[in-house]
């Protein structure tokens, strides 16, 4: 599955985020494949695309940075999956 992670940072913990960012804490935990990370251009937050199908360790990952960001995760589908789940619904 894909789950879609937006954050924004926690005040004051900037700097703290930052500094595990280039050390190389944002890699995802083993078992999580991340699609792509994108960085608001006001460095307050971002989002990031990843994929998995174990919950626990994408929980692992946003758990090491809980205290830095405040992260929001949903699972997310594709436009072809959508349509597809739409017509079944709308389309009777």
């Amino acid at each position: 599955m894909k789950f879609m992670s937006t954050w924004t940072v926690v005040p004051g913990t900037l700097r703290a985020a930052v500094d595990r960012f280039l050390a190389g804490e944002g890699t995802p935990a083993a078992g999580v494949t991340l699609l792509g990370r994108w960085h608001q251009t006001d460095c307050n937050g971002g989002f990031a695309l990843y994929e998995t199908n174990n919950a626990a360790a994408l929980f692992e990952g946003a758990a090491k940075w809980a205290d830095v960001l405040e992260l929001r995760t949903v699972a997310v589908v594709e436009d072809a999956d959508a349509g597809a789940g739409f017509t079944k619904i709308f389309k009777k």
